[in-house]
């Protein structure tokens, strides 16, 4: 629970990694409340502005329905290839297709993080940052591409790996951010966090 004399934090997402990155550097949000919203791309939206078309918009519904002085995380995460937005792999096919495409490539990762104060926090600050990294994959084989599907770590990730999971077995290189690729930059939600005027002798990390 939030104490009373801050406002709330809280995540626009349900995702387990956000909350294991959060509580990585000492952050425990006081809700969870995900913004179920169509993540579809629109015509010719680019990997960059589409990544953080989605974060703001998935804290302008989170704050727009919550009562109360809060700051709300939104976060969203894009894997490309060029210009092309992968999606995120919802069923064994397109994660096959996904690990195909980027197998001995290099490609992008964009997350954007938006932080956005409820209407009932006048003192709260907006602020975003979007974070791109690079990722470079070994040349998988079809054997090896089987494996990772079998291992099922793909399901619901964005190009269908997690850089956290069994395929950073077959991950060469990581440039920027691991924490972005996994789904939230931490030093720039940190950043964002600390930059936020809270009552004296409160905090949401050190």
């Amino acid at each position: 629970m939030a104490d009373s004399s801050r406002p709330a934090l809280i995540l626009a997402s349900a995702s387990p990694r956000r909350i294991a990155l959060l509580r990585q550097i000492g952050v425990e949000p006081d809700a969870v409340c995900p913004a179920d919203l169509d993540e579809t791309p629109q015509k010719d939206e680019l990997p960059r502005p589409h990544a953080l078309r989605l974060a703001r918009a998935k804290a302008a519904h989170v704050a727009a329905r919550h009562d109360g002085p809060a700051l709300i995380i939104g976060a969203d995460t894009v894997v490309a290839a060029g210009r092309r937005i992968l999606p995120k792999a919802e069923d064994a096919e397109t994660a096959r297709r996904c690990l195909t495409l980027l197998s001995g490539r290099r490609h992008k990762v964009f997350t954007a993080v938006v932080c956005q104060p409820t209407a009932d926090w006048a003192e709260g600050r907006y602020c975003e940052r979007v974070v791109e990294s690079h990722v470079i994959f070994n040349r998988l084989t079809p054997r090896q591409i089987d494996a990772l599907i079998e291992g099922g770590d793909w399901h619901g990730k964005a190009g269908g790996y997690g850089l956290q999971g069994q395929a950073a077995a077959f991950i060469r290189q990581v440039g920027g951010s691991p924490s972005g690729v996994i789904g939230l930059p931490l030093f720039e939600t940190a950043q964002l966090l600390r930059g936020q005027p809270l009552p004296a002798g409160q905090h949401w990390l050190r």
